[in-house]
């Protein structure tokens, strides 16, 4: 069914509350494992219905944030979820206690369980209030970045479509540019301040009424964290440290050298690879996702059936439009067993990456569409961004059709973004730790940590600088993941280890490099994270080695890659 067929409706939420309880009255009560096996699928069938009319108004209400009727419907939605965690915590108890426990894990894994354990310390009736403003506050971010109308140039236009003027060639427009978009953030920092204040004291709270010393230890459980744990992300973040900051170095002082400005760079300047321009795609979005198009088919036969699928389906909305929240993401409709896919194209590489990215999500959720439980379609967030990251490196071969003379750009500016990327999404991750640890930090002490932080993971970037917002160490505040899902970013990091591994496949033997993806992706969220890797012979990142020998690798190939005649 298109997109746009699909109806929606809100549900009796009092009804569904109801059934929940039936559910779980039923399963309590069940003399047999047929019986129990019986409640257990027809709860399944509910719960996916429900979920697909909450996601169907929340990727309506991205689509436009104007939208009245599902605004509203998304003040609804942020009442009913924390109330219906609260009715899954009573299923999740019966499911622990049942006595066909041993048959459910036969037949099912064991996996489901274990995450159960953990959905039980992430959550108590007590802090449904909380979850509820929770949710409102994180709209009102949404909506206040989405809202954002930025005067450049004799004109307005989103942070998206800014995105083209603050990688220009150009020194002087691209300068105006990031002046402009660092303005509004200026210009409604006493709102962004406020509204990760507010985030920052209701998580505290959350985390000790639920008898933790504050909210980190809560939100690793909310992030699903069931096989790492803090001491790990420190250990990575020490080898990011150790192996990647170095390697970044070397790339963005050749970067400097390349354009032509001293070193460390202004944001202006970070943003521009290449003294004759960053890489673009060719052609129109209708000819970037014909491109995307032919990359699938020609990849293998499920990719070429899942494309098509979402083609013919309206399952992708990529234009960047007046009203549209920012960034991207990849969510599922779970009654039509597809994925969809939402972003804003503005005529930069980042384009393709969202044909290749999110597009990976989609084909991996597709790949495990039928699985039961529904919760092994997906498997951990950081597992997910595996997906995705090394699709990106899949569409190498075909690399020209989407940029043309400036193939050879993006190759080198690709590799380098990825490694460039982990210290970046790092020092989210560190900065969050210590908000976390320390929440009644002011605002202009968070901005101090940041810059602090940045120092040691970014030190090419110049900081004090002419700026608005960026120079002061504020630049934190436009990643809407700080303020949307804490803790997630560190899993784009080990994602990118572990992506960056099947690009050096990718350079020894295309065939086994695909095979390999093939065996980690047809598992799903059967398995935790370091067993889908140890299952599909991956390495994983938190092994220090992992992270050396990925930049040794990557460190010769850009050195030894050939820039003649690019300037």
């Amino acid at each position: 069914m298109k997109f746009s067929e699909m109806p929606y409706e809100r549900p009796d939420w009092e009804a569904f509350k109801a059934k929940q309880a039936e559910f779980t009255a039923r399963l309590k009560a069940a003399e047999s494992y047929g019986e129990a096996r019986a409640v257990f699928l027809e709860k399944e069938n509910t719960d996916k219905h429900t979920e697909t009319m909450s996601t169907l108004a929340s990727i309506r209400n991205s689509i436009d944030t104007r939208d009245k009727f599902y605004d509203s419907e998304m003040d609804f939605w942020n009442a009913a979820l924390p109330e219906w965690e609260e009715c899954e915590q009573a299923w999740n108890i019966a499911m622990l206690e049942s006595p066909f426990r041993k048959e459910f894990e036969a037949e099912y894994g064991g996996l489901m369980f274990l995450n159960t354990e953990i959905a039980l310390k992430a959550f108590s009736p007590e802090i449904v209030p909380q979850c509820q403003k929770e949710n409102s506050l994180t709209q009102e971010y949404q909506k206040l970045i989405a809202s954002a109308k930025v005067p450049f140039e004799g004109k307005t236009y989103t942070l998206a479509q800014m995105g083209p003027f603050q990688n220009d060639s150009d020194d002087a427009r691209r300068l105006a540019a990031w002046k402009a978009v660092g303005t509004w953030y200026k210009e409604h920092q006493a709102d962004l301040d406020r509204i990760y204040d507010e985030l920052i004291h209701l998580r505290d709270e959350m985390g000790r009424k639920l008898g933790y010393e504050g909210y980190t230890t809560l939100g690793y459980y909310r992030m699903k964290r069931n096989c790492y744990g803090k001491e790990d992300v420190e250990q990575f973040r020490a080898a990011v440290r150790k192996y990647l900051v170095p390697l970044a170095e070397r790339i963005f002082r050749e970067q400097a050298r390349r354009i032509g400005v001293e070193y460390p760079l202004s944001y202006a300047d970070n943003a521009l690879k290449f003294r004759s321009g960053n890489p673009k795609p060719q052609g129109t979005a209708d000819e970037i996702i014909a491109q995307g198009k032919k990359f699938y088919n020609e990849l293998s036969p499920e990719t070429s059936e899942f494309f098509q699928t979402m083609l013919d389906n309206e399952l992708l909305d990529v234009l960047a439009t007046e009203g549209k929240a920012g960034g991207g993401y990849c969510t599922s409709i779970p009654d039509y067993k597809v994925p969809f896919i939402f972003a804003n194209f503005n005529g930069t590489q980042g384009d393709v990456e969202v044909v290749t990215h999110e597009a990976g999500h989609a084909f991996a959720c597709w790949m495990n569409r039928d699985r039961v439980p529904a919760s092994y379609i997906w498997p951990g967030m950081e597992a997910c961004e595996v997906h995705s990251m090394s699709m990106e490196f899949m569409a190498w071969p075909w690399a020209e059709g989407f940029f043309g003379p400036d193939t050879k750009k993006f190759l080198y500016s690709h590799l380098a973004g990825a490694l460039t990327f982990i210290p970046y999404g790092t020092l989210v991750d560190h900065f969050q730790h210590e908000v976390y640890a320390n929440p009644d930090m002011t605002p202009a002490q968070r901005h101090a940590v940041w810059k602090e932080l940045q120092h040691q993971y970014m030190p090419w970037v110049r900081l004090d600088g002419d700026i608005p917002f960026f120079a002061d160490g504020e630049a934190w505040q436009r990643q809407s993941h700080i303020y949307e899902a804490p803790f997630y970013y560190i899993d784009y990091c080990l994602a990118q280890t572990v992506a960056l591994e099947f690009w050096a496949l990718l350079q020894k033997d295309k065939k086994a490099a695909w095979e390999k993806y093939m065996a980690y992706t047809r598992q799903g969220g059967s398995c935790t994270f370091t067993d889908l890797l140890k299952n599909a012979g991956l390495d994983t990142p938190f092994d220090e080695k992992c992270l050396r020998e990925v930049c040794e690798t990557a460190g010769q190939w850009l050195d030894g890659f050939d820039l003649t005649g690019i300037a």
